[in-house]
């Protein structure tokens, strides 16, 4: 096993453990895993020797941080290189990191003048970020039922607007993407905000336009299981000049950055620290040149896994609103019913192969169903009265046609390391699981 260990400055970067594809152990959130036991994806675990280069490169300088120190940073800006990278992958014009996913939908919400009191319609299928990010801006999160895009329910986006909504923010889930079209349209009837939280889709796209860049603004996490990691990070997307700037000076206490040194610059607005490090951008630096490599994977993997759930007449599948851009990054699919669905969760963990299939319905992070945290408006400081106001009345709101979908959906992760044999094996057991529970029903 290859071992590369930095300074406690850069601990995070530890990670480094994982190597190449023919190394026997790899990095996962669970720790030390044999690669056939690797139930996430993607990025890390094909980390290797280029993201190595990249790291060194900061460290034998030794300026961690993005901004200053230009003479001891010998030329090395892998922030800005990265920054440019992403701004030539996706097609954007402006392009900026941040600490973190949940840093980056704070900083474009601010950058596009949401705050206080502002509506912001979302799904209630999302990661917790998304209205932690809402509420970190003292707005209000809407939340309304999704389809069975496994996103925002355009209908019931209509039926959530009133004279306070500033925001439509659509979640593109498990790397496929939202009815974009019809959101476009009703942002552009209701002259409303459309915000793109794409943190779980990278590489995704929708009519030949990646994903984050269709909308006002559009954001990625790069966290240790996206597409593309950089341990921790996150960027704004726009091809508005103004909110790139708004952006940039946001993350960075509200520095203009034009100032000939940081003690020059003015403070024209009041920011924030969410700056992303050197160390991080580097890894993202690394990662973003294999993306092609990873989605062709993740395209032949998922290809792959499908045929034998193809084969079961029970078994349907998310509808993805355009095929050809969808990411790939899981295979999500649903059972007839809601009894079925547990009665096949059961049954995979009973067979230990439940991991790496994601049953959201009861996720605690994923889904409302489990954000009892969120409708008792349980907050270390005290939020707006009218941001408790709305919580608080989640207590008593229902989302049946979310549940309907939510209860019969599994999402079964993909991963770049599966071999032709393990793929078989897999989808062999799971056919099998699935006709076994259908046999009984």
């Amino acid at each position: 096993m290859n071992a590369v260990f930095v300074s406690p400055s850069a601990i995070i970067l530890t990670f480094v453990l994982a190597s190449k594809a023919d190394s026997k152990y790899y990095f996962s959130t669970f720790g030390l895993l044999k690669k056939n036991q690797i139930n996430h994806m993607p990025g890390f675990e094909l980390f290797g020797a280029e993201e190595r280069k990249e790291v060194n490169d900061v460290l034998e300088t030794g300026i961690l941080m993005r901004y200053g120190f230009d003479g001891p940073r010998k030329g090395i800006w892998k922030a800005l290189e990265l920054e440019k990278a992403i701004t030539e992958v996706f097609g954007c014009n402006y392009a900026h990191l941040t600490s973190s996913g949940t840093a980056a939908l704070t900083t474009a919400m601010s950058a596009l003048g949401i705050g206080a009191g502002d509506e912001v319609i979302m799904p209630c299928f999302t990661f917790v970020a998304s209205f932690e990010a809402v509420l970190s801006v003292g707005a209000v999160p809407i939340l309304v039922d999704i389809d069975d895009t496994l996103t925002l329910d355009p209908a019931a986006v209509k039926a959530a607007i009133t004279p306070r909504t500033k925001c439509v923010m659509p979640v593109h889930m498990c790397g496929s993407m939202a009815d974009l079209d019809a959101l476009k349209a009703i942002c552009s009837e209701h002259q409303l905000i459309l915000l793109e939280d794409a943190c779980q889709s990278i590489g995704g796209s929708y009519k030949g336009k990646s994903l984050g860049t269709i909308g006002d603004a559009g954001t990625f996490s790069f966290d240790f299981v996206k597409t593309i990691t950089c341990a921790e990070g996150g960027v704004v997307m726009t091809n508005n000049k103004d909110i790139f700037v708004k952006s940039d000076g946001y993350t960075d206490h509200g520095h203009d950055h034009l100032g000939v040194d940081r003690g020059a610059d003015l403070h024209p607005f009041i920011g924030y620290n969410f700056r992303i490090s050197e160390l991080h951008a580097a890894v993202g630096l690394a990662q973003i040149r294999k993306l092609d490599n990873f989605l062709a994977i993740q395209r032949r993997n998922n290809k792959a896994l499908r045929t034998y759930l193809e084969a079961i007449p029970e078994v349907s599948f998310r509808k993805v609103p355009d095929e050809s851009g969808d990411s790939c990054s899981f295979l999500s699919w649903f059972l007839p019913t809601e009894e079925l669905t547990k009665a096949l969760v059961a049954e995979l963990k009973e067979q230990g192969i439940l991991a790496g299939h994601f049953y959201w319905f009861v996720n605690n992070w994923h889904y409302i169903s489990k954000w009892d945290h969120l409708k008792n408006a349980v907050t270390l400081n005290p939020a707006s009265a009218i941001q408790k106001e709305h919580l608080l009345a989640l207590q008593q709101t229902q989302f049946p046609a979310s549940d309907a979908i939510m209860g019969r959906c599994i999402s079964t992760a993909i991963s770049l390391l599966w071999t032709d044999e393990q793929i078989k094996d897999k989808g062999e057991k799971l056919a099998a699981a699935i006709r076994k529970v259908i046999g009984k029903s």
